[in-house]
């Protein structure tokens, strides 16, 4: 984890097979099942029924291997040859300041294989994080051909419990669906049978996109409202999760890349070790209580960062605005009109370095300013006028990709690209670096350190537009899938060393908007784009959404008035972004007096409730929405649960709803002050005991408001009260689920 400390205690090592762990929010009991490997008879926590349960535990780790394959045929991955050869040989525990840990170590004495099962958890946090590391002891090369991350046997049965993902496209991100597990995992009588089904729910990523098609992560909630299961896979590169009927309960796998998906093995020789991708898992009183322990997790697990708590606001010119097309008698005027509004930083994006007329890009990767764009002074101009104005400034860059037609491509040695069978690839007119070589990262190193060093750059937004897939075979690489975890890893590894260097520095991730969204390089970047939607009435599923995949505080969400918008159209898609990381672009320059008040005013909002985001965990009380849904809704709640925040769209529909706040029943009076739009108006937003009643009359139409329980009486709330006749009889049905 993130900023960890030495050990607090002596870690304690413990003979014998059967033991607990855990902390004041979560509770873990081992113990050893008849065929001797030692199993999680339960995690919970505390107060939960049991779970897993003796009956229904599985072992510990579970990997096939060439020559060891599984005990039985299916897609499931349970019941491998390894997962009950595995032994219990030791394990040790103890506490860092950032949570306590717990390794199991099991042995296999025929091949000599050792598994080493590294558990944490965050004290206070019922979330659980694993990955397994993996030496071989013995004589003789072991090719392993898939390893579980976290294995876990013993949930409610499947037809007690419900299944949620999330598809995740281009421009249509985080988008959640439910159903029940039974639909997928059919009840056959295993009593009948003698056998448990073998069919499995099974999700998988691939490529070098890892959150291309659905997120890497994935929940399970009982059916009757009661508890939640939610999960993520700290993959940069591919992923598989399964679920299946295991002794009359349910099983979750979760695993990095495999061979059987993604064309991954790994040859451990004699004395090699090679480590998972972490998992994590996170437990609630629903799916909302999960995601906020999941929420606090990934805070405390990635790299710890000034901007984290700090939450300034980007400016960047591509979106709805220059669109990849920069000069400088276009960004003076931006800039200034950028300044005026509020930003805080201002984003040069792509195309700063295209001197091609004709397209750059398959010329891109030598990454120096373009003359023409930027006559007289250069860039320089450019950034020196975006520091008078009070703002650092930022560019753009797609560091992995060097154009076909590229210098770079020519002067790099063709090991520092990625191959296959011998053959350098090539998509959409691009190579791609490999940086595990020294020589593809030492040019990025060198460019880096020239953008940032030299020109005092301050901000980043790397980008990746290519998708390679399953991988590259560099020599020494047994398989593409193991070639391209190798390089995503080594690119997390560069990237945190370019943080080390350059301390200050604020980078963004982005892969066409959301298309590398996940943990691992989450845990290093300081803000992940959401998407690159272009239609404001089609983001807020997107921004509601973007909050189960990211932290408030690192989610980018697009904001991009424009001076044709009516005000109505600018203040929604301005407040869209409010209860994320707002990302500003639009004409700004073009503006009128009033349209750029419009945005000044919703710059100040975020910034006066900004210090709450950096601490705030989601909450979704319409459930999380369908791409269509004409009201949304997504919350924010405050540790200690006084304050919290909601912000509503209609895109449609009934100009009224009730919208239910489950956590401030029994708070007393609560006070609902709407924040955005700032001017009163005719939206309004009343507290009526255990929701709120809020009126959008107009299409399309959003609101912001701050909730404050112990807040003074109905009669003294002020003026932005309702201007329309409700009463508990207009009452609209909100009862929705997740889906």
């Amino acid at each position: 984890m993130a900023g960890t400390a030495d050990d607090t205690r002596k870690p304690t090592h413990h003979p014998q097979a059967g033991f607990r762990w855990g902390h004041s929010a979560l509770e873990a009991e081992f113990d050893t099942a008849a065929d001797g490997t030692l199993r999680l008879v339960r995690l919970a926590r505390p107060g939960d029924p049991g779970s897993p349960g003796p009956r229904s535990a599985l072992p510990l780790v579970e990997l096939t291997a060439l020559g060891h394959g599984s005990g039985w045929s299916g897609s499931r991955f349970t019941g491998t040859a390894f997962g009950t050869r595995l032994r219990y040989r030791d394990h040790r525990a103890g506490r860092r300041s950032d949570g306590e840990w717990l390794t199991v170590e099991l042995h296999d004495p025929a091949t000599g294989l050792t598994a080493l099962v590294e558990l944490t958890s965050p004290v206070g946090l019922p979330v659980l994080r694993s990955r397994v590391r993996l030496r071989n002891e013995g004589t003789e090369p072991l090719v392993v051909q898939s390893v579980s991350s976290l294995l876990l046997g013993g949930l409610p049965a499947p037809g007690a419990l419900e299944v949620h993902r999330a598809r995740n496209d281009w421009l249509a991100e985080c988008r959640w669906y439910t159903e029940p597990l039974r639909g997928t995992v059919a009840d056959i009588n295993g009593d009948v049978h003698q056998h448990d089904s073998r069919a499995a729910l099974a999700l998988t990523g691939r490529g070098s996109w890892p959150t291309d098609g659905h997120l890497p992560m994935g929940a399970l909630t009982e059916r009757d409202g009661g508890r939640a299961w939610l999960w993520q896979i700290e993959s940069p590169a591919g992923w598989r999760w399964d679920l299946g009927e295991h002794a009359r309960g349910t099983y979750l796998a979760l695993n990095g890349p495999t061979d059987a998906e993604h064309q991954w093995r790994t040859r451990l020789a004699p004395g090699a070790e090679f480590t998972t991708v972490p998992a994590a898992l996170a437990l609630g009183a629903g799916f909302d209580a999960a995601m906020g322990a999941l929420t606090s997790y990934r805070r405390a697990v990635r790299r710890p960062h000034p901007d984290h708590a700090t939450l300034p606001v980007v400016f960047n010119d591509y979106m709805n605005t220059l669109m990849g097309d920069p000069t400088t008698a276009k960004l003076l005027p931006l800039i200034d009109a950028a300044a005026e509004a509020g930003a805080e930083y201002f984003c040069i994006d792509s195309g700063w370095y295209a001197d091609d007329t004709d397209g750059w890009w398959d010329s891109v990767g030598a990454w120096l300013p373009s003359p023409r764009r930027f006559p007289g002074g250069g860039i320089g101009t450019v950034l020196d006028r975006i520091r008078e104005r009070g703002m650092v400034p930022g560019l753009w860059l797609e560091p992995e990709v060097v154009g076909v037609r590229s210098p770079v491509a020519s002067a790099l040695p063709p090991e520092a690209f990625f191959q296959r069978d011998g053959v350098r690839l090539a998509e959409q007119g691009r190579h791609q670096l490999d940086l595990r070589h020294p020589a593809a990262r030492a040019h990025l190193d060198e460019t880096v350190d020239r953008i940032v060093g030299d020109w005092g750059v301050g901000y980043l937004k790397l980008d990746y537009n290519i998708v390679v897939d399953p991988g590259t075979c560099a020599p020494g690489d047994i398989s593409p899938g193991a070639g391209l975890l190798g390089h995503t890893q080594a690119y997390l590894d560069w990237l945190s060393g370019v943080l080390d260097r350059h301390p200050g520095l604020v980078v963004e991730n982005c892969a066409s908007g959301g298309m590398r969204m996940d943990g691992a390089t989450l845990a290093v970047t300081q803000l992940q784009s959401t998407s690159d939607q272009q239609d404001p009435l089609r983001y807020p599923p997107i921004a509601v959404s973007a909050p189960t995949a990211v932290p408030p505080e690192q989610g980018a969400v697009w904001a991009y008035p424009q001076p044709e918008f009516d005000d109505d159209l600018i203040t929604f898609t301005l407040g869209g972004a409010l209860l994320g990381r707002i990302h500003l672009s639009g004409h700004l320059d073009r503006m009128s007096t009033r349209q750029l008040d419009l945005v000044r005013d919703a710059v100040r909002t975020y910034k006066t409730i900004r210090a709450d985001l950096a601490q705030a965990v989601p909450f979704w009380p319409l459930g999380l929405p369908g791409w269509t849904d004409q009201w949304l809704a997504l919350g924010m709640r405050v540790p200690g649960d006084r304050t919290s925040y909601l912000s509503v769209w209609r895109r449609g529909g009934e100009a009224e709803l009730r919208i239910p706040v489950a956590h401030l029943v029994g708070s007393g009076e609560v006070r609902p002050d709407i924040l955005h739009p700032s001017a009163p108006g005719a939206e309004a937003a009343v507290w009526d005991g255990d929701a709120v009643r809020v009126a959008l009359p107009r299409v399309p139409g959003v609101v912001l408001v701050r909730l404050t329980a112990g807040g003074q009486a109905a009669e003294e709330r002020g003026a932005r009260g309702f201007r329309v006749d409700l009463d508990q009889g207009d009452a609209l049905d909100t009862s929705r689920t997740a889906r």
